[in-house]
């Protein structure tokens, strides 16, 4: 199964990183997190082994806590002070990957896109791959020393709930959901409790995990429009990416800026915050 070409600005191989990982540059970041009905707890297998070096980024505590809705981006000054923390500042690369393949990972890739930090990767194929490799893995913390970082929010990036439902209702973006067709169509329950089932009106599906091949590791550029377009998406226009808490959204978001669709935001609230409100229009089938 051939790799995509190795592009420090999207989508890292494992050799990529496996030459690179003493680089005094280079930050890792295990930002793995998982559905509750995984049954699996991010913390304590990062504590339990990790790449050499990387540090632990928590996607549902590096948030806006004051939301009522998951892990929405967290204010600049959060973050700034979450990465100084771990020792996450100007120059340095960063390589981000998770515990699932390529899963929460490409969320953590869109947060620093958003905060203006564009020197950041995913590790294609994640941890799992780099494991069945059988690659230097450890269990200590790592040392970390205090960065400066400045940040730059990139509006442009983000969606609320008021621009996607005029961007669906004018037909100005298309709107592309990552989650599974059963729950796109409507015919099964929502995970999260209370929400209604369905789409946004318009909105084409491309589930997150068919821009991926078998081992976790992101198709090829001409295979990733085939399946774009092959989903209804036309790709001469805006688009927006959404899916359950706009985690896998962004493994769509990543796909596109492979493709060279450099015209895409991530709608935050996904269906998490759509599905809750009766007063939106919601599509089934």
């Amino acid at each position: 199964m051939a790799q995509a070409p190795d592009d420090p600005k999207t989508l890292v191989s494992t050799d990529w990183l496996a030459a690179h990982l003493k680089d005094p540059d280079l930050r890792l970041l295990d930002a793995s997190w998982y559905l509750p009905d995984a049954g699996r707890d991010a913390r304590a297998e990062y504590q339990a082994a990790h790449i050499p070096g990387a540090r632990f980024f928590d996607i549902d505590e590096i948030a806006d806590l004051r939301s009522n809705l998951p892990h929405m981006a967290p204010p600049p000054e959060k973050f700034i002070t979450r990465l100084r923390a771990m020792g996450v500042g100007d120059g340095h690369q960063v390589v981000v990957y998770d515990g699932a393949g390529l899963f929460s990972a490409a969320r953590v890739w869109w947060l620093f896109r958003l905060m203006g930090k564009t020197d950041v990767a995913v590790l294609d194929g994640g941890f799992p791959k780099w494991k069945a490799e059988g690659r230097e893995i450890e269990d200590m913390p790592p040392v970390i020393k205090d960065r400066h970082i400045t940040v730059s929010r990139q509006n442009h990036l983000v969606k609320d709930v008021t621009q996607v439902a005029h961007a669906a209702k004018l037909a100005e973006a298309v709107i592309v959901d990552a989650r599974s067709a059963p729950r796109f169509r409507g015919e099964v329950a929502e995970p999260r409790p209370g929400l209604r089932a369905g789409h946004i009106p318009g909105a084409k599906n491309v589930p997150f995990t068919t821009v991926l091949n078998g081992d976790g590791t992101m198709k090829p550029v001409a295979e990733l429009k085939q399946v774009f377009e092959s989903a209804g998406v036309d790709l001469s226009k805006p688009v927006i990416t959404s899916c359950g808490s706009g985690v896998t959204a962004a493994v769509l978001s990543l796909a596109l800026e492979r493709m060279g669709h450099r015209n895409h935001a991530l709608y935050d609230g996904s269906w998490a915050e759509w599905g809750m409100y009766d007063d939106l229009a919601v599509e089934k089938g």
